[in-house]
C-alpha cells in the first residue's frame, strides 16, 4: 500500500497512484464499500482533524479525487480499461484544487457532517427548493394514444414585493452579528473543531429585523402554475412525470425542486385493463355460441365486426393480436382480449318457449357429446358408491324393506 514509502512523496506522484489502493478497496468493490471507504478516509485526514497538517490535506484531496472516479459508474468504466491517461482523454478528472470544492461536492454524503461539524467552506449552505406534485386524469383513449394535457399547481416562487430578500420595501437585511454573516458558529472540543448551524440566524447570516408583508420574511410567495404537459402512451394509473425545476424555487439561491405529476385513468365502460392487455365480455345467445356468427364488438379504433366460430362455449377467449396497450417508450403493444359469455333470457315470448322445449325433446334423443359423457359418469359414480339389485336402491334400503 502507499504508506510503506513516504507519503508526501508519493502523493506528489498521484499519476503512479492506484485509486483502489488510496481507498484501500479491491476492484471488485461494491459502491456501498466505495462509499463505506471513502467516508472513513475523509474523516481520518479531514484538515478539521489534523489543523496545519498539509500533508493531512494533500491526502484527503486524492481521498476525494479516488472516490469521484470510483463512485461514477462511466468514470469508473473507463478507469478500470484505459487508467489515468483514458480520463484524461476523455476531459475527466483533475483531481482537487481546493478543499471547499470537496464539501460541495460530498458534502451531502455525510449527511451534513461536513457543514456542521467541521464546516463546508461556505458562508451559508445553499438548498434545493421543495418539490411539488399534481395530478392528472385521462380516459383510456387518451392513455392510449399519448396526449398534452395542461396542468395546475401552486407553488412557491420568488416575493415580487421584496425580490426575495425577505425584508419589508425599503430595508435591507442586517448581517447577523452573532455568527457574524457566517450562517455558522464554531466550537472547539480539544483538538476538534465543530462548526453548528447560528441558532440565530438559521444558517442565513441575516436577520431580517422589518419583515415583507407579502412573503413574511420567507422570500418566497405561493402562485398558480399552468404548464402543458406530454403524456406518453401506455401510461397506467399510478404512473408519475417528473418535470425537472418545476417545483418550488429555492429559499437562497439554490436550483428549483421537481414536480411530480400523478397519473390517474378512468374506469372504461367496456375494457379492463390487465398490463398492457385489454379484456372485455360481450354477451351473445345461444344459437350464436351453436351456430356461429358475426357480432360489432368495441376496440380502441372504433367499432368491428369479429367471427363467432360456431360450436363457441361460455367463456372461451378470442385474442386480437396488437390491438390493446402500448407499453411507453418502446415498440410493444399488447392484444385486446374478446371473452364471450352466454346470456340467458330471463323472461321469453310463448313462441320462443315452444320452439325452446322442441329443441330440449331433440336433445333429449340426440344427447350431446359433453353431456352424455357427464351421464356416463354420473352412472359410474352411483354404481361404485351406492350398489344394489335392484335400480335406485341402496343395499340397506332392501333390509328395511323387508322388516316392514
Amino acid at each position: 500500500m502507499w504508506f510503506k514509502i513516504s507519503q508526501l512523496e508519493k502523493i506528489t506522484m498521484a499519476e503512479e497512484l492506484d485509486y483502489y489502493d488510496i481507498l484501500e478497496v479491491e476492484r471488485t468493490a461494491s459502491p456501498e464499500e466505495i462509499k463505506s471507504a471513502y467516508r472513513k478516509a475523509a474523516l481520518k485526514y479531514h484538515p478539521d482533524r489534523n489543523p496545519g497538517d498539509e500533508e493531512a490535506v494533500a491526502k484527503f484531496k486524492l481521498c476525494a479525487e479516488a472516490f469521484e472516479i470510483l463512485s461514477d459508474p462511466e468514470k469508473k468504466e473507463i478507469y478500470d480499461r484505459y487508467g489515468k491517461a483514458g480520463l484524461e482523454r476523455n476531459g475527466v478528472g483533475g483531481g482537487f484544487q481546493d478543499v471547499s470544492e470537496i464539501f460541495g461536492s460530498f458534502g451531502d454524503l455525510f449527511g451534513g457532517m461536513f457543514g456542521d461539524i467541521f464546516g463546508g467552506g461556505r458562508a451559508t449552505r445553499v438548498r434545493q427548493g421543495a418539490d411539488v406534485q399534481c395530478s392528472v386524469t385521462l380516459d383510456l383513449h387518451e392513455a392510449a394514444k399519448g396526449v398534452d394535457k395542461e396542468i395546475r399547481y401552486r407553488r412557491r416562487e420568488v416575493c415580487q414585493t421584496c425580490g426575495g430578500s425577505g425584508a419589508k420595501p425599503g430595508t435591507k437585511p442586517e448581517t447577523c452579528k452573532y455568527c457574524g454573516g457566517r450562517g455558522r458558529i464554531q466550537q472547539s472540543t480539544g483538538v476538534f473543531s465543530f462548526q453548528t448551524t447560528c441558532p440565530k440566524c438559521g444558517g442565513r447570516g441575516v436577520i431580517i429585523a422589518e419583515p415583507c408583508m407579502d412573503c413574511r420574511g420567507s422570500g418566497l410567495t405561493a402562485k398558480e402554475v399552468v404548464r402543458t404537459v406530454r403524456i406518453p402512451a401506455g401510461v397506467d394509473s399510478g404512473a408519475r412525470l417528473r418535470l425537472q425545476g418545476e417545483g418550488e424555487h429555492s429559499p437562497n439561491g439554490g436550483p428549483s425542486g421537481d414536480c411530480y405529476v400523478f397519473i390517474q385513468i378512468k374506469k372504461h365502460p367496456f375494457f379492463h385493463r390487465d398490463g398492457q392487455d385489454l379484456i372485455c365480455q360481450i354477451p351473445i345467445g345461444y344459437a350464436q355460441a351453436a351456430l356461429g356468427a358475426e357480432v360489432e364488438v368495441p376496440t380502441l379504433d372504433g367499432v368491428e365486426k369479429i367471427k363467432i366460430p360456431p360450436g363457441t362455449q361460455n367463456g372461451d377467449v378470442i385474442r386480437l393480436r396488437g390491438r390493446g396497450m402500448p407499453t411507453p417508450r418502446r415498440n410493444i403493444v399488447g392484444d385486446l382480449h374478446i371473452q364471450v359469455y352466454i346470456e340467458v333470457p330471463t323472461k321469453i315470448k310463448p313462441e320462443h318457449e315452444a320452439i325452446l322445449r322442441k329443441l330440449a325433446e331433440y336433445e333429449g334423443d340426440s344427447v350431446l357429446t359433453e353431456r352424455k359423457s357427464f351421464g356416463a359418469r354420473l352412472k359410474e359414480f352411483v354404481k361404485d358408491f351406492f350398489p344394489s339389485d335392484k335400480k335406485g336402491a341402496k343395499p340397506d334400503d332392501d333390509k328395511a324393506d323387508k322388516d316392514k
